[in-house]
């Protein structure tokens, strides 16, 4: 869902985050159908699904404001980096996998600028 978010995939879904039983119980999915929409508003970026307290918004305090809900305290929710690392080097991935420069910047007003973690900067991360 943070992945949906930080990617502005407005186009999001139940399907996108379905649950898989296993041997050991209900896990989450591997995510898919994800597609990155380039950002409309500058001032507000939203979901298709309801994701916290603040509704559609689609803000990491809105995302961590129900981490509660999937069994995760706030503290491991900010915690996962993998993400973060994910979306802020998406256009050195993207040129290695040979995607045009023509691609990379129609794609790029999706993805929103290192202040959609902005938590991680207040707490001196």
């Amino acid at each position: 869902m943070v992945f949906n978010a930080a990617v502005t995939n407005n186009d999001d879904h139940p399907r996108n985050h379905a649950l898989l039983r296993r041997q050991k119980g209900w896990r989450l999915s591997p995510a898919y159908d994800l597609v990155p929409a380039p950002v409309v508003s500058l001032e507000r970026r939203d979901l298709g699904l309801t994701v916290g307290d603040d509704g559609r918004t689609a803000s990491i305090y809105n995302l961590l404001s129900q981490a509660g809900r999937f069994g995760l305290p706030a503290e491991e929710a900010r915690g996962d980096r993998s993400t973060r690392r994910c979306v802020r080097h998406w256009r050195d991935d993207f040129f290695a996998w040979g995607v045009s420069v023509k691609d990379i910047d129609h794609i790029a007003p999706a993805i929103p600028p290192d202040c959609f973690f902005f938590f991680e900067k207040q707490r001196g991360a």
